[in-house]
């Protein structure tokens, strides 16, 4: 082995000449002070100098500086032996302390993790994944990282997620799909664990404790309620609102497609109308600022002040459950009840799978499961007959041998 010497220009691993060196503190010997270094590659540990005062670098055990079952006078580069029954427990805990120190040598420096997450932002834009879905993913892997987690080595990861306890099946299941994508973007793979996500129906609130939340609102925040209240629109499609999109004369509004789901034009009531058009117009979007369109953390963040004070005033716990999300949960349970027809649910909320509108039948069946499906049918032949129906609120059916048939609920 080559020997080292301090006057070398770059110092170098006496095991594998890696020069990715740390410093590891100083050593206090007889012969005075000496320098100590720990490769970063091989966890090898040695000292600028012996402690007998030659010029080959010294190999130091990584034991403990406590002493061992020996003289504290002793240095603690001395060899360990197993003279009786105690020192076989020490030689435990010196290979646990090598496994931790070694594992400490080879962890990622921060700039280079910080640099392949910015990398794998630009990965995700460049293969056209929506900026919440970007900013999702960034804030989980960032997350992972604060946990102690080595991004670059696959068993560090999945011995934080399984160590991490607060964190439910779905978080977990969540964490592993986003670094799975991560893996995707290094160009390798893993064997997935196998969390679940945990199903659970999601909160209904009652219409009385909708109003009464929107009723507490600013003017924006209480439109926006209002909106995803009357079209089960998500938060961000609402914020994508245009002015063009809002058609007063026939009472619809128009969303853009968001997560994957379809386009859609819904009617809503006079009222919604008049709410909208009375905000100010600073731009082309209807809830948006100078810069652009409104950011949907920020109406979360002044919802969630809201509904507290809300809740606290009319001693209703239940009112700090409600969320944008809720009020879709919501719009999809009644329009199920209304008209019991999923296929009519999955139009309305812009689902591409029936799978995802299903849960509103069972949501259904467990709130309004004191109601029956008995209904009063009525069969006319003339327009001014149906009309009148219509407008107590009869449904038309279909028609059969020249007669229209309307349909209404017990």
């Amino acid at each position: 082995m080559k020997a080292w010497s301090p006057a070398m220009s770059t110092i170098e691993c006496p095991s594998c000449r890696s020069e990715r060196i740390w410093k590891d503190g100083i050593r206090y010997t007889r012969n005075g002070d000496v320098q100590r270094y720990l490769c970063r590659e091989c966890g090898y540990r040695f000292s600028e100098t012996s402690w007998n005062g030659s010029d080959d670098p010294e190999y130091v055990q990584r034991i403990h500086r406590e002493p061992l079952n020996t003289h504290p006078r002793l240095f603690s580069n001395r060899q360990i032996c197993v003279t009786q029954p105690t020192g076989a427990k020490n030689l435990v805990e010196v290979e646990s302390r090598i496994e931790k120190w070694a594992a400490g040598a080879t962890k990622v420096d921060e700039a280079t993790v910080k640099g392949k997450i910015v990398e794998y932002l630009w990965w995700m834009k460049k293969q056209g994944y929506k900026p919440r879905t970007i900013e999702f993913r960034v804030a989980s892997m960032q997350r992972l990282i604060r946990l102690g987690a080595n991004i670059l080595d696959v068993e560090s990861v999945k011995e934080t997620i399984a160590k991490t306890d607060s964190w439910c099946e779905t978080t977990k299941f969540h964490a592993c799909n986003t670094y799975t994508n991560f893996l995707e973007f290094l160009g390798s793979t893993w064997k997935k664990p196998k969390y679940k996500p945990n199903k659970k129906f999601p909160f209904i609130p009652t219409e009385r404790e909708i109003d009464q939340l929107i009723a507490h609102c600013g003017n924006k925040t209480a439109t926006a309620l209002t909106v995803a209240k009357e079209t089960g629109a998500r938060i961000g499609e609402i914020l994508r609102l245009r002015w063009i999109n809002i058609d007063a004369a026939h009472r619809t509004l128009s969303f853009e497609a968001e997560k994957g789901s379809n386009a859609r034009m819904l009617n809503v009531s006079p009222e919604l109308i008049a709410m909208l058009l009375a905000l100010p117009k600073k731009n082309d979007y209807v809830f948006g600022t100078p810069s652009g369109h409104g950011d949907p953390k920020s109406y979360a963040g002044r919802l969630a002040i809201t509904r507290k004070l809300c809740a606290r005033k009319l001693g209703n716990p239940r009112i700090k459950e409600i969320t944008f999300h809720t009020l879709r949960h919501w719009k999809g349970t009644l329009e199920y009840h209304k008209t019991k027809d999923i296929w009519h649910v999955k139009k309305v909320l812009g689902h591409k799978s029936i799978t995802n509108t299903e849960i509103y039948i069972h949501i259904e069946k467990a709130k309004f499961k004191e109601t029956n499906d008995e209904f009063i049918v009525k069969a006319v032949d003339e327009l001014e007959e149906a009309k009148k129906l219509v407008e107590v609120g009869f449904e038309y059916v279909t028609s059969l041998d020249g007669y229209k048939l309307f349909k209404k609920r017990k």
